[in-house]
């Protein structure tokens, strides 16, 4: 097994969200499949041997990275850590609208998300993934949340420009149309026809 092979395959089980088949990685790296089996095997012999933190199994049908078991005294006290736990959706949606309408109050949060968020904002606020960067014109002044130098570290991308555009998420005006339907006012018995 090439150290170049070893790697390669270390990089994609470690973006994995669940276990991969052998075919899986031999279409990913454009290799024989007995290839990347052997390469496989050879990867989780030498994982055991060096008595890393990470283990390599076969499970349901493809391979995933695991934590060794001898580490799971220090994963539990990691995982009881404010740093360990992750995001909320609440959380999630209020840093979608953070990054994208910044800088941007908790009052026009709220409207957008059609909840409170300060909840959310303050979470944020914690985990260093959102600032206050200012106050608004006007009256109140609101406080005005901008994203952070670790929210683009934490996503990888060098700047706000780099976040994908807003509209390749946005679904045809057919679709908005089809699931806003449910949501509009029933016309009047005047507006029908008998």
């Amino acid at each position: 097994m090439s150290l170049e092979q070893a790697g390669l395959l270390e990089a994609i089980l470690f973006v994995a969200e669940e276990p991969l088949t052998t075919a899986e990685f031999a279409q990913v790296l454009e290799q024989p499949k007995t290839e990347v089996e052997d390469a496989l095997r050879a990867l989780k012999e030498d994982l055991e041997a060096s008595g890393r933190g990470v283990v390599l199994r076969e499970v349901a049908g493809g391979w995933r990275m695991y934590s060794h078991p001898e580490a799971r005294e220090h994963l539990e006290r990691f995982a009881a850590t404010e740093k360990a736990t992750r995001l909320s959706k609440a959380a999630l949606e209020t840093l979608a609208v953070v990054a994208y309408k910044q800088p941007v109050s908790r009052g026009q949060v709220a409207e957008i998300r059609g909840v409170d968020s300060e909840r959310a904002l303050s979470t944020l606020e914690s985990r260093g993934l959102v600032t206050n960067v200012g106050h608004a014109s006007g009256p109140g002044q609101a406080l005005l949340y901008g994203t952070t130098d670790l929210f683009l570290e934490k996503l990888g991308v060098g700047g706000l420009d780099d976040l994908p555009p807003l509209a390749d998420h946005v679904p045809p005006a057919s679709i908005v149309d089809v699931l806003e339907q449910p949501f509009r006012p029933e016309s009047s018995s005047s507006d029908s026809t008998s």
